[in-house]
């Protein structure tokens, strides 16, 4: 009798926990206003622990946010990484029969030709001098309807990452202006079919990006070399207006590998670094300022829990297994905290 009083009080237990499941996220196929789909409208508990962690994330948080001049943590990284003279492949610090060594594979190093050195950048392009204020643009989808646009083409240096559209519609919450623009592999391959065939629609995609630094890294795997060296040689081949195109360079794998890590030591558990936070640390060590835009890596908003699109421009997911997106935001959100950068989370005031 009294197991099956146990039974009894077992089954009942469950129950009464399955309807507190339900009522905290119960299934609704009704959106919200303007299309956005309220977590309770989401049927998945997944969806009740993003919030959780969303809103605890946000008590660490404020809009009201203060520089602090002196930062051990930025001096700890221009220290360790040097940014200015070692972030991007030159022909100072790379000369001929020098060897350079992939930071995301161990393979035999490759031996720096009279022919690889004159693809090299001469001198190092960021000058000697900070920048006052840099905006470091990621691609999330917090930004749709953030009219961050105007905000962020008023820095001095913009930073964007993989190749991101700017024109459609999009200026408004992006802007448009780019000093330095990255591009992956991955992109160059999933949209531009590796630049085997025709090369005319990916040096015409560039033409929105102006006389920016193309930053490639042509030295993290033995496959990204030849593809990065047939992207310098479409740009430098197919563009008519030179003064106007898009300045191929290379970045360092020696710099990577010294920027993986610091970031290692301050906690971050990751297989390889994600193109945001290469940048975000780059602009730590070019620029007084700091302004990250985009970097939201949650499904939710973060102020009404609305649904978003991975990107400001498409839901294509990224690879989970290579990049730690949450815990690197969790160390960008400690910087903010510190007064190191300012990350942006909600709209933007008018510039």
């Amino acid at each position: 009798m009294r197991t099956l009083f146990k039974k009894l009080l077992t089954i009942l237990f469950f129950l009464a926990f399955c309807r507190l499941l339900l009522w905290l996220c119960p299934s609704n196929s009704d959106g919200g206003a303007n299309g956005r789909v309220k977590p309770e409208n989401l049927d998945s508990c997944k969806t009740c622990k993003e919030v959780e962690l969303i809103d605890q994330l946000l008590q660490r948080y404020s809009s009201a946010w203060r520089k602090k001049e002196a930062s051990y943590k930025k001096s700890l990284l221009s220290s360790r990484c040097h940014a200015i003279s070692k972030a991007v492949v030159t022909q100072e610090n790379t000369p001929v029969g020098s060897k350079v060594r992939y930071d995301g594979e161990k393979r035999k190093p490759l031996q720096v030709t009279p022919e690889l050195f004159s693809t090299f950048t001469k001198e190092q392009p960021f000058g000697n001098a900070s920048m006052e204020t840099c905006a470091v643009v990621g691609n999330g989808g917090i930004l749709i309807n953030s009219s961050c646009g105007g905000t962020i083409d008023s820095a001095k240096f913009v930073i964007r990452c993989n190749l991101p559209p700017l024109g459609s519609g999009y200026e408004r919450d992006v802007g448009n202006k780019t000093d330095l623009v990255t591009a992956n592999p991955s992109i160059l391959l999933e949209k531009f079919s590796g630049l085997m065939e025709r090369r005319r629609p990916f040096v015409d995609s560039l033409r929105q990006y102006g006389r920016s630094l193309l930053l490639l890294p042509a030295f993290s795997y033995g496959r990204n070399t030849p593809l990065s060296l047939r992207a310098l040689y479409a740009v430098e081949d197919l563009q008519v207006d030179r003064d106007s195109a898009p300045r191929s360079v290379f970045l360092n794998p020696e710099y990577l590998s010294s920027l993986a890590q610091f970031w290692q030591g301050q906690g971050l558990r990751t297989v390889r670094l994600s193109t945001g936070l290469i940048v975000a640390s780059l602009a730590l060590e070019l620029c007084a300022n700091v302004h990250l835009y985009g970097f939201w890596p949650f499904s939710l908003h973060p102020r009404d829990h609305y649904l978003l699109t991975n990107h400001y421009y498409d839901d294509q997911q990224s690879k989970k297994n290579v990049h730690a997106m949450p815990a690197e935001f969790e160390h960008l959100l400690r910087l903010h905290s510190q007064g190191i950068v300012h990350l942006h989370l909600g709209k933007c005031l008018p510039a």
